[in-house]
């Protein structure tokens, strides 16, 4: 006989109820079951053999099931307590005993079949063990939440700990950030007083320093003035020499030489007093017979009326297009500069040579190859015959278009020189240099005439004042300062620039300056008042070089972000002109303010109109 059982999942573990049982018909034991008969309501007569009768028969039959299953189904849906027979076998079946259930079973089942099981004995097990049940699961579901909960207490415990730890050092760290401010401030406060001691004798340093200045610049001036004299004297003494009234006696000519050989020991000392001046190198102040002399600096610009009348024209604002592109090489070109009368431009690059262009139609017309190294810039000769280059090769080299060749090379910077710059006159050029020096050489006498000594760094571009001896350097000491070009001095110093400055120009009177650094900075400078007149950011990448239009209204600026900004001085407004596949090098106005061209290190010359 064998017994299959279900359990209710209703409830967590709850009680197990009998389904169905299947007793076989070989038996262990002796015991002999009784035939059950079937119902006999389905039977037909033998003299029936109505078919008809039949089927309704079958159908009454099938209708009283359906409504006896319906009934049952309906009385099963309420409540049945639990039996003893039942709860024995769940509670054999829940400890694992299955020998005992199946005995149980197997006894339980033939006493039921005899009759000898009492009615009051099979009865309902009562609710209190049922409620002892459910109160065994709710029990053990509690003890289940109240694990988890202790884990959750843990892990809360361990947060705690470490978080009270971490506060504990962040608390730590704050108090010694704040000692050290303090510190801090105290050791300010100190430096301030300190410095504060130091102010008189910075001032009366500074005034011995404006004294020594005047001093130098006198003396420079007197020793002018004793060197022609005395070249005054030698021209007399050479021509009384050679007239035939020179003749005289052994005893005045010996008197005469005693007197030349005295002027000679004037001019030597003469000499050697200039050989000691700081203004210039050893053998710059010595009079050379080839040297040059500088124009008048009263001179007025030719090109005033023209400038003026660039000025008052109307003004349509910055709007520039891209009209034409050149490639006009495959490394990077470093510089621009425009023919003085003409629209040809001169492009300095990696490759070790210059090119001139015609612009806009893009046609090459020389180019000259000389120099050992990268070349950083280049200036045309106020007459546009020839051109000034500079490079990564320490040398200034000048050009002649119409020999096509190289003329003359002036050798004396010791670093890379950067940046290049004519005299008006044509008979000087300038040059700056990563040696901290700025020089201004004599094309005539072929020597440099003086070195410019002052800056701290690397000087970074030079540029002559139109019709002036006036020269103009900025450096990477975040300093602008004017030079006369007769004595190299230092006229007077810009300070205003935070980060390295790496250009500055002139406007075409000669008024104001405009200079860029090497955070974006863009300023502009009255040079009378020596002070900044307007300060743009149009950082941060830097700047590499400024123009100032010709009517004076507007500032392109070369960009390190691959575009040209120009900028409307009247309202500080700042536009970009993008074009350009690599950083911006150079960028020059035409002669009327009506185009623009730009190069950069993606080698090509983009012309704006």
């Amino acid at each position: 006989m064998e017994t299959k059982l279900k359990t209710a999942e209703e409830a967590a573990d709850g009680p197990f109820y009998l389904e169905k049982v299947y007793i076989p018909q070989d038996s262990e034991d002796d015991y002999q079951y009784e035939e059950v008969m079937a119902d006999d309501d389905i039977s037909l007569t033998e003299g029936d053999e109505d078919l008809e009768a039949a089927v309704n028969a079958v159908r009454d039959l099938t209708d009283d099931t359906d409504t006896k299953k319906v009934s049952s189904a309906k009385q099963s849906i309420s409540h049945i307590p639990e039996t003893v027979d039942d709860f024995l076998r769940n509670f054999l079946l829940k400890m694992g005993m299955t020998r005992t259930l199946d005995c149980f079973q197997t006894e339980w089942f033939e006493m039921q079949q005899k009759g000898l099981l009492k009615i009051g004995q099979v009865d309902f097990v009562p609710d209190a063990y049922s409620h002892n049940q459910i109160l065994d699961n709710e029990l053990k579901n509690v003890q289940k939440e109240r694990d988890s909960y202790r884990q959750a207490a843990l892990k809360a415990a361990e947060t705690l700990v470490k978080l009270n730890k971490e506060r504990d050092f962040h608390r730590m760290h704050h108090k010694r950030v704040v000692q050290e401010k303090n510190r801090l401030i105290e050791d300010i406060k100190a430096l301030k007083k300190h410095y504060a001691s130091y102010e008189p004798a910075l001032r009366q340093l500074t005034g011995k320093y404006q004294a020594s200045l005047k001093q130098k610049m006198l003396v420079s001036l007197e020793r002018d003035r004793a060197l022609g004299h005395v070249h005054n004297l030698e021209a007399t003494l050479r021509n009384a020499h050679s007239s035939p009234a020179a003749r005289s006696t052994p005893r005045q000519q010996g008197d005469d030489k005693t007197q030349h050989d005295v002027e000679r020991e004037t001019l030597s000392q003469n000499s050697n007093s200039s050989q000691c001046s700081p203004a210039g190198d050893l053998s710059a102040n010595m009079k050379h017979p080839k040297d040059s002399e500088f124009p008048a600096s009263s001179r007025v610009n030719p090109y005033l009326p023209q400038i003026r009348a660039l000025q008052a024209q109307t003004h349509k604002g910055p709007y520039f297009s891209l009209m034409t592109s050149v490639k006009a090489n495959n490394m990077p070109i470093s510089c621009l500069a425009l023919h003085p009368r003409k629209t040809i431009v001169a492009a300095s690059s990696d490759d070790h040579r210059w090119r001139l262009w015609g612009l806009p139609a893009g046609e090459m017309i020389m180019t000259g190859e000389g120099h050992s190294d990268w070349l950083s810039s280049c200036s045309f000769h106020p007459n546009g015959r020839g051109l000034a280059t500079t490079g990564g090769d320490t040398t200034v080299k000048i050009w002649d278009f119409a020999k096509g060749c190289c003329v003359l090379t002036l050798e004396g910077h010791t670093h890379a020189t950067w940046g290049c710059s004519f005299h008006s006159c044509g008979d000087f050029v300038a040059s700056c240099s990563m040696d901290n020096n700025a020089k201004v050489w004599d094309l005539n006498s072929e020597r440099c005439r003086y070195t410019m000594r002052g800056h701290v760094d690397s000087v970074n571009s030079v540029a002559f004042l139109p019709f002036s001896n006036t020269l103009l350097t900025c450096s990477a000491d975040k300093t602008l300062s004017l030079w006369d070009g007769r004595t190299g001095l230092c006229a007077q110093t810009f300070y205003g620039h935070q980060h390295s400055c790496n250009h500055a120009v002139f406007n075409s009177l000669g008024d104001t300056i405009a200079s860029c650094d090497s955070y974006g900075v863009v300023k502009l400078w009255d040079v009378r008042k020596v002070s900044a007149m307007l300060s743009v950011d149009t950082g941060p990448h830097p700047s590499n070089q400024v123009a100032l239009s010709p009517c004076g209204r507007t500032l392109a600026v070369a960009s390190n972000d691959n575009s040209v900004k120009l900028i409307e001085l009247a309202s500080s407004q700042v536009t970009s002109l993008v074009g350009h596949e690599d950083a911006v090098q150079s960028v020059i106005f035409d002669h009327k303010g009506e185009i623009l061209m730009s190069a950069g290190s993606d080698g090509a010359i983009l012309v704006w109109s």
